[in-house]
């Protein structure tokens, strides 16, 4: 009888109309912004050693030029829905793409470091406002029983951005310049102006917006978030609080906080609305991305570590294996947005959190011998893992919010998701250093100078070297340096062991906060 009644309901029900021409090339605006943005993110990461070169950067300045963008994208990521209500959608989007195209012919025209990271700095605060306003576009734009289709879009453009972005950067720089990293931007970003000024309606200004705006919160964001970004990228580098540099701006970070705390109480709408965590649903999507996020740039690290600097591959090569786990969002593109109508949410996310441990449990059995191929299954696996973890949520986000709040959610979310990417490589750079000098301890401590097995391995190689010419002294030399270098590479296979290990820890953690997730209300498709 009940389920007789729910049909009942659900025939007389109206039913949504299905999204215009139109809506869909707002959709198609905002993902394209999107992966601009996200790929952008890493695709200097293969020609930095071309660019530090052309410009006389070192390799720790270098590192600023990937810096700059993380410090200044992850601010404005917050700002987006606020400086939306102040210009309009179609205003402030128009502006920051052409603020993106002019910064990224700044980037590849620059011959000085302080020119690029400055470029880098403007061209990620024009990027951050991407990000946020496609899913806001989407959330906004289609009806529900289309939204699956279009969080789809969106998910598939920033999980494929950071794995595409070291790819495309590197061919670039190998066949034409490092400067095409930036120069590719321009003839896509006019493509997207012309989407945006076609899809978009325009909206009056609300320069009230502006003048009443938390100004406590907005300096507290700026002062807060760039040097939170600063201290995870520089840290390890700087050796945390042994550096003054990380010392000051830990306490510019700790002010920029208590500002942001202060404009949640005494401003009207303040500028990044904490309170939506007190949504149980809310805050277990903002948790469960901010771990997944942390993983996903931690293995974007290691993965491409281990075969630079274990199997011997370069960038290129390196870059083929991270894009098997972009190979299953193609596949499933046609299929995800049934599943995700279909099925609920909570085993979707749930699915994915599982298989994402399992592609870490995969690579415990790393030897020095493993190479590419090792990859393959486990980045399978993941590509998949990410696809079924990452799309449900971006939908979930919107639907667990008010529809005035979407704007301030999809924020708060793009903003969690990155700053759990920069802790999960920040938290990787230290397991990194601190496991390998502790195993590379260990090792030697347990070899001893009456170890039958020790003496027969450096006679054995003693007598090989002897056999390549020189005396024995030499080749004494030569068995234990060579032994030496084994000790450091045994050691970085077990530490890569052990980051594999506690990523899929961490992610397993997050399997029951999926329990807390709803499944949306979608409404039936229409009658074609």
């Amino acid at each position: 009888m009940a389920n007789a009644a729910t049909v009942a309901t659900t025939q007389g029900a109206p039913q949504e109309a299905n999204a215009s021409v139109t809506d869909w090339i707002a959709v198609a605006a905002g993902s394209l912004g999107a992966l601009l943005a996200t790929l952008d993110i890493s695709i200097t990461n293969s020609a930095l050693p071309q660019i530090q070169g052309q410009i006389g950067a070192s390799g720790t300045e270098g590192t600023w030029i990937a810096t700059g963008y993380l410090m200044s994208e992850i601010v404005m990521i917050p700002l987006a829905a606020w400086l939306t209500r102040v210009f309009g959608l179609r205003r402030f989007l128009m502006g920051t793409a052409m603020a993106f195209t002019l910064f990224s012919f700044f980037c590849g025209m620059s011959s000085s470091l302080t020119g690029m990271i400055l470029a880098r700095v403007g061209q990620g605060f024009a990027g951050g406002a991407m990000i946020p306003t496609a899913q806001t576009i989407i959330g906004t734009r289609l009806p529900r029983h289309q939204m699956a289709i279009g969080m789809s879009m969106f998910g598939l453009t920033v999980l494929l951005g950071p794995l595409m972005g070291p790819v495309l950067g590197g061919w670039l720089t190998e066949n034409a310049s490092w400067r095409w990293c930036f120069f590719l931007n321009l003839p896509i970003s006019l493509a997207l102006i012309a989407l945006l000024w076609t899809g978009i309606r325009p909206e009056k200004a609300d320069l009230q917006q502006f003048i009443k705006a938390d100004w406590i919160g907005i300096l507290g964001l700026a002062l807060g978030l760039s040097s939170l970004t600063v201290i995870l990228e520089e840290g390890q580098r700087e050796h945390w609080f042994e550096s003054s540099l990380i010392v000051g701006l830990s306490l510019l970070m700790l002010l920029g906080f208590i500002l942001i705390a202060i404009g949640q109480f005494t401003a009207r709408q303040p500028i990044i609305k904490l309170s939506l965590m007190r949504n149980p649903r809310y805050a277990s999507v903002i948790l469960i991305v901010s771990t997944v996020g942390a993983a996903i740039y931690g293995i974007s690290y290691l993965l491409p570590q281990f075969l630079n600097s274990i199997a011997g591959y370069n960038a290129q090569q390196s870059g083929a294996i991270m894009l098997l786990s972009g190979v299953p969002a193609f596949m499933m593109m046609p299929i995800l947005p049934r599943l995700m109508q279909r099925y609920d949410s909570r085993w979707l996310v749930g699915t994915g959190l599982v298989l994402f441990v399992i592609s870490c449990m995969m690579s415990l059995n790393l030897t020095v011998d493993s190479v590419g191929h090792d990859f393959d299954a486990s980045q399978l696996v993941r590509g998949f893992a990410q696809i079924l973890a990452m799309m449900p949520l971006n939908q979930i986000t919107m639907a667990a919010v008010l529809p005035h709040e979407k704007g301030e959610a999809a924020g708060l979310y793009n903003m969690s998701r990155n700053i759990g990417g920069s802790i999960g490589l920040a938290l990787t750079g230290v397991l990194i250093d601190r496991r390998s000098s502790y195993h590379d301890a260990m090792i030697r401590e347990s070899l001893t100078a009456n170890s039958t097995l020790g003496q027969d391995h450096m006679a054995a190689q003693t007598a090989s070297f002897m056999s390549q010419g020189g005396d024995q002294a030499l080749a004494q030399l030569q068995t234990v340096g060579q032994l030496s270098r084994d000790i450091a590479l045994q050691a970085s296979v077990m530490t890569f062991t052990d980051c594999f290990y506690l990523l899929g820890i961490a992610l397993a953690l997050c399997i029951p906060l999926a329990l807390l997730l709803k499944k949306p209300t979608l409404a039936l498709s229409p009658a074609r």
